[in-house]
């Protein structure tokens, strides 16, 4: 039997839950698992996300954005899964390696380890080796967060191949610390047109089928089109063995930033101290400056109309949010505190290649973005864009090629360079203002494309009195990078010459970071090199895209 003192110490160890999807693919659990930790750093406690991604690919980095999504790269240059940018978001805090983990890297791991007689000439196999990597990483994650709770997602679906090793892992922990670890299903209860009833059995196969792996469920999270009626809740406890009251509703909403407060209505945080025997540490009100940035946005009565002109715009509106999910939240956390709602139009630059009059269009919007992207396709028709937005002082915001574009835009038709060009596509041309860095060339020479580009965090200098200056208020500044080429440093002179400021730089003044016009030129033109969006938060938007946001207003009172 275990005395008093040995009962608090084991409530005092380390918690973990894991967060698992069940019925089907994309069915929220990166949302749940963010709104879950959100509502729990509510109640006092250090959380630490952690995102597994069962592919084998090293990192996201090689993945098509269309198909897979948006890469989100950390401060560390790891490219990642974009559900990190959500963790990132919601949870108010910058992740690092630790934080995420895919098959590739821990079976990457273990055969390096293996090659190099790091198991003294063990026979190494899945269970033990593979599943006591996992582990170790998370416990890795932790120790580094010095964090209080672990919130571990693993991607994909019940039923899949890929991810058993993982869920065998979290298996592992369960047995060895029963009281420290709680499981959720994240499902879905459809409702048939023809019925209009929604139906629990999905849920409960998912159930059984998580039943099958040696794990039982504490928690379930019930997607659906609608609420959860109490009888389905007991419908679901029974046939899955748990309490009514750990069923959670969670029903379409208009905002996924309405998710942390949907779950407390259901008292989610009360069900997992329960489970995890934690107490609550704060006594004061909870989640009171998410529930302002909440209300902001369902406040916010004025309305702009912003134009996203890019490459990645042919596979459907399924794909497409996911391909700049972090250029879109960017936009709406700066509106809402602005106070104002804001609509993007997703135009394929392809549109303005075949018919270039069409390119009028945009004169109805009171701002254009260019994101990033990489390649030939569709470039001529985003040039066209750009010339457009700066004869017509249509407020313009570059984000990485949006900025390669638009210094390529001013050089042929401000300087005059008419063949002017990036070396990515035309290595030919005679004014290559844009030409890869010297290190990377050597790179795709030896064929090595994975994690191999300028990732991650670099500071940067700013100009005094530079648009770009006012808006950080501030010298100096760190943004994260993910490209190969750069403002080519032969042609920086004539081109500033002519009139564009290259209002941040590199501390060595090599690099080109940020690209703009002068105020008295341009309400609002400027381009990155780097990616700001991926520091953009609810409760601190990014003061490039206010800055951008404000013109955009502002020229909406000039339309009107």
């Amino acid at each position: 039997m275990k005395n008093k003192k040995d009962k608090q110490q084991d409530k005092q160890q380390h918690k973990y839950i894991f967060v698992i999807g069940g019925v089907m693919s994309g069915v929220g659990k990166g949302i749940a698992s963010s709104s879950i930790g959100k509502i729990l750093q509510s109640k006092g406690f250090k959380v630490n996300p952690i995102k597994v991604d069962p592919y084998l690919n090293v990192d996201a980095g090689t993945m098509n954005p269309t198909e897979h999504g948006e890469v989100f790269v950390l401060d560390s240059g790891l490219e990642t899964d974009q559900d990190m940018g959500n963790y990132e978001r919601f949870l108010e805090m910058d992740l690092g390696p630790d934080d995420y983990m895919t098959s590739g890297m821990i079976y990457k791991y273990v055969i390096d380890k293996e090659r190099n007689l790091g198991f003294r000439g063990k026979c190494v196999e899945a269970i033990p080796h593979i599943t006591e990597e996992i582990v170790r990483r998370w416990e890795k994650s932790s120790a580094h967060h010095k964090s209080d709770i672990s919130l571990i997602e693993i991607g994909g679906t019940i039923g899949d191949y890929q991810n058993a090793l993982f869920i065998e892992a979290a298996r592992t922990l369960k047995i060895k610390h029963p009281q420290d670890v709680a499981f959720i299903i994240v499902t879905y209860l459809p409702v048939p047109g023809s019925l209009g009833e929604m139906k629990t059995r999905p849920t409960q196969n998912a159930v059984r089928q998580l039943n099958s792996y040696g794990v039982q469920p504490d928690v379930i999270i019930a997607r659906g089109s609608h609420p959860l009626d109490h009888k389905r809740k007991e419908k679901i406890a029974v046939s899955c063995a748990i309490s009514p009251e750990n069923v959670i509703s969670a029903p379409d909403i208009e905002s996924i930033y309405d998710v942390p407060l949907n779950f407390e209505k259901d008292k989610i945080s009360q069900v997992l101290m329960k489970i995890l025997h934690l107490e609550n540490r704060t006594h004061n009100g909870e989640l009171h400056e998410w529930k302002k940035f909440v209300q902001k946005r369902a406040n916010a009565k004025k309305q702009l109309k912003i134009a996203v002109v890019g490459k990645y715009f042919d596979t459907g509106d399924y794909t497409l949010s996911d391909a700049y999910v972090s250029v879109i939240e960017a936009v709406k956390f700066s509106s809402y505190w602005k106070g104002a709602n804001t609509k993007l139009t997703w135009i394929n630059s392809k549109e303005y290649e075949k018919n270039p009059r069409k390119i009028a269009e945009l004169k109805k919007y009171d701002g254009i973005i260019v994101p990033g992207g990489f390649g030939e396709s569709g470039i001529e028709g985003v040039i066209k864009t750009i010339e457009y937005a700066r004869k017509n002082k249509i407020p313009y915001l570059g984000l990485c090629y949006g900025m390669q574009l638009a210094v390529i835009e001013y050089a042929r038709n401000v300087i005059g360079w008419k063949d002017a060009h990036t070396s990515e596509i035309n290595p030919k041309s005679s004014h290559l203002v844009i030409d890869i860095m010297p290190e990377q060339k050597k790179n795709l020479e030896a064929g090595n494309y994975g994690a191999t580009m300028r990732l991650g965090a670099y500071p940067a200098k700013l100009k005094e009195g530079s648009i770009a200056r006012r808006s950080y208020g501030k010298k100096e500044i760190s943004e994260r990078h993910r490209h190969r080429y750069e403002v080519n440093g032969e042609y920086i002179k004539e081109i500033e010459k002519a009139g564009l400021v290259f209002s941040g730089t590199s501390p060595d003044g090599k690099l080109m970071e940020i690209a703009e016009l002068p105020k008295s030129t341009h309400p609002f033109f400027l381009g990155t090199q780097f990616h700001p969006e991926l520091k953009a938060r609810p409760l601190h938007p990014h003061p490039l895209f206010t800055a951008f946001v404000e013109a955009c207003l502002k020229n909406t009172k000039n339309n009107t």
